[in-house]
C-alpha cells in the first residue's frame, strides 16, 4: 500500500503545473510592448518564463509516471492532469501570439500566428470531446503515441522559441528566424496530424458499439 505522501504527491505536482502556468502567463502579460528589436543583454524575463515552462513540463512527465508506478491513479488526477496540460500548452501559445511578442512595426517575432493557435485549440477540443463521449460509453480512450509525441514536441518548441528571443527580435531571413518559423510550423503540422489516430479510433469504437448492439 502506498504511503499517504505518495498518494498526494502526483496530484500536488499537477496543481503545481497549474500554478506555474499562471505565473508564466502573468509574467508574459506584464512584459512591456513593443518587443525589442535588439538587446546587448539577455532578457531575464524571457529566461524566467522559459524556466517556468520547463519546470511545468517536467511535472507533466513526473506526475503520471509516479501515479502509475505507485498505483495511486485517482479520479482527480485523471481529470486535472490533461486539464493542466492543455492550460500550459495553449496558454503558452496564446501568449506567444500576443502583443508581448510584436515589434513596433507590427512584426510577430514568435512565429506563432493567431490562426495557428485556433488550429491547435480546435484539435485539443475535438480530441477532448471525443474522449469524453467514448469514455462515457465505457471505452478506454487514453492518449496514444501520436498525442504523446505531439506533447513532447510542443514542450520542446515553446522554450526553444523563448531562448531564441532572449537577445531581441531576429532579423528577417536570419538563422534564428528560420529556426523559429520552422519549429512553429512543424508543431502545428504535428498537432493536426496527431488528431487523426484519435478520430480513426473513435470511428472504429463507435462501429464496434453499433455491431455489439
Amino acid at each position: 500500500m502506498a504511503a499517504r505522501w505518495q498518494t498526494h504527491l502526483p496530484n500536488a505536482l499537477t496543481m503545481l503545473r497549474v500554478v506555474l502556468t499562471g505565473a508564466l502567463i502573468l509574467l508574459v502579460a506584464l512584459r512591456p510592448a513593443p518587443f525589442p528589436v535588439g538587446s546587448s543583454e539577455p532578457d531575464a524575463g524571457l529566461l524566467l518564463a522559459c524556466a517556468l515552462f520547463v519546470i511545468a513540463a517536467i511535472t507533466d512527465a513526473l506526475d503520471g509516471f509516479l501515479a502509475r508506478r505507485w498505483r495511486v491513479v485517482s479520479r482527480f488526477g485523471r481529470i486535472m492532469d490533461p486539464f493542466a496540460d492543455k492550460v500550459l500548452v495553449l496558454g503558452a501559445f496564446i501568449m506567444l501570439a500576443g502583443p508581448a511578442f510584436t515589434t513596433a512595426d507590427g512584426t510577430l517575432v514568435s512565429g506563432v500566428e493567431p490562426w495557428m493557435v485556433v488550429v491547435i485549440l480546435a484539435r485539443e477540443l475535438l480530441v477532448t470531446s471525443i474522449r469524453a463521449i467514448l469514455e462515457g460509453d465505457g471505452i478506454d480512450f487514453s492518449a496514444g503515441w501520436a498525442g504523446k509525441a505531439k506533447m513532447i514536441l510542443q514542450a520542446i518548441v515553446v522554450p526553444l522559441i523563448l531562448v531564441l528571443l532572449v537577445w531581441g527580435a531576429p532579423e528577417s531571413g536570419s538563422a534564428r528566424a528560420w529556426v523559429i518559423d520552422a519549429s512553429v510550423w512543424a508543431t502545428v503540422a504535428a498537432t493536426v496530424l496527431s488528431g487523426v489516430p484519435y478520430v480513426t479510433r473513435a470511428i472504429g469504437a463507435r462501429r464496434s458499439l453499433g455491431d455489439a448492439a
